[in-house]
């Protein structure tokens, strides 16, 4: 990992040293915890539930697996996964304390506690050993990540062979006046949701930032592939809006 003082990267549309990313982002994710699952309803028109759903179909839980879910703090894909499959377990794992008692809150997490673990922790170092889990799965957080490449390489290392790593994340339309359309609404609407909704237009302002500047499908499929991930594919979901990149440790 790079430790250059001086190595710059994104912040929405800011550039800032590589070392603030991490705090900003924490910062976001702190202010906007308690209203995170109403305003996704509110942004996607629920449809995120349906793309979370068909993340589902596809990873196809098993029965004795162990899941690792970064980034998932509110515990959405981990609630999904267990109750897909008698004796699984998962462990959600996120950098803020606030999105992970956020999560201890919703009933779920009561009725599934005994199959479920939070755990703090970075991306780019996961607090386990290797091999640990069966499957990775992350959701509309690796494009918060300061170093992706690092966190592909910390998904690889925690994976057992055979293992799979899943990620949901907003992507790139590929008809040009789509994508225009929808950066109109991105940028217009949805900062003001986040003023209205949570009090927090400076945060969403960053969250539509964020989604133009992370890779498109295919730079990301190759992102992946860099890390090690054999057989990597990608579906689209609504036309491009949000896309499923699948990968094997194999």
């Amino acid at each position: 990992m790079s430790t250059d003082s001086s190595e710059t990267t994104h912040f929405g549309d800011r550039i800032v040293a590589e070392e603030e990313k991490a705090g900003l982002v924490h910062g976001v994710f702190s202010s906007v915890a308690s209203k995170y699952d109403v305003m996704n309803d509110v942004m996607s028109g629920g449809i995120h539930r349906l793309w979370k759903s068909a993340m589902m179909d596809w990873l196809a839980p098993r029965p004795g697996q162990r899941l690792l879910d970064v980034a998932g703090g509110t515990g959405d894909i981990a609630f999904r996964f267990l109750r897909r499959a008698q004796g699984t377990e998962a462990v959600v794992c996120d950098m803020t304390e606030s999105m992970l008692d956020a999560g201890r809150a919703r009933a779920e997490a009561d009725q599934l506690s005994a199959r479920l673990d939070w755990v703090v922790g970075d991306a780019m170092a996961l607090p386990f050993p290797d091999a640990s889990f069966d499957a990775y799965t992350i959701s509309f957080g690796i494009r918060n990540v300061t170093r992706i490449e690092d966190a592909l390489s910390e998904a690889y290392r925690v994976l057992k062979h055979g293992g799979r790593l899943m990620v949901l994340e907003f992507s790139q339309l590929p008809n040009p006046a789509l994508q225009w359309a929808y950066d109109r609404y991105s940028y217009n609407l949805i900062p003001v949701m986040g003023e209205v909704i949570a009090r927090d237009r400076e945060s969403y302002q960053y969250l539509v930032e964020s989604i133009r500047k992370f890779p498109d499908q295919d730079r990301f499929s190759e992102m992946i592939s860099a890390a090690g991930f054999e057989n990597v594919k990608y579906r689209n979901l609504s036309m491009g809006i949000a896309a499923l990149h699948s990968g094997w440790k194999i």
